[in-house]
């Protein structure tokens, strides 16, 4: 090893272990997450459940766990179920634009003004 990848990290090492101060630049990736996070966590989640509710409507007409569970029409709840599994995740993407664009509005003035503010600087 030589002796600038030997100092490279050292270096990479030693600015593990040091304070770091916290500049504007963090402070606007931090607003920025925090306008982001609710909406994709609400979206992931959303999401998820509804493929879940649609995987269950599936399984109902395509596998005999309807009459396991003793359901004695287990198509229709199944494209019942499905439909609703279906028409929640259509809807998930639009809701997450309605969340990120209320939160967007919210916090526009501050992250536009620290934008500014590190842009100036530049």
């Amino acid at each position: 090893m030589n002796r600038n990848d030997q100092d490279f990290l050292v270096q990479k090492i030693r600015t593990q272990y040091t304070d770091k101060e916290h500049t504007a630049l963090d402070e606007l990736k931090e607003l920025d997450a925090k306008v982001k996070r609710p909406a994709n966590v609400l979206a992931y989640v959303f999401g998820s459940i509804s493929a879940i509710i649609m995987g269950s409507g599936m399984s109902l007409v395509m596998t005999d766990i309807a009459s396991v569970i003793g359901l004695a029409d287990p198509m229709l709840w199944g494209i019942v179920i499905g439909v609703i599994g279906m028409l929640m995740a259509i809807v998930n993407y639009p809701v997450y634009k309605g969340i990120l664009g209320k939160r967007r509005k919210k916090y526009a003035d501050k992250i536009i003004a620290l934008s500014d503010k590190l842009s100036v600087r530049h």
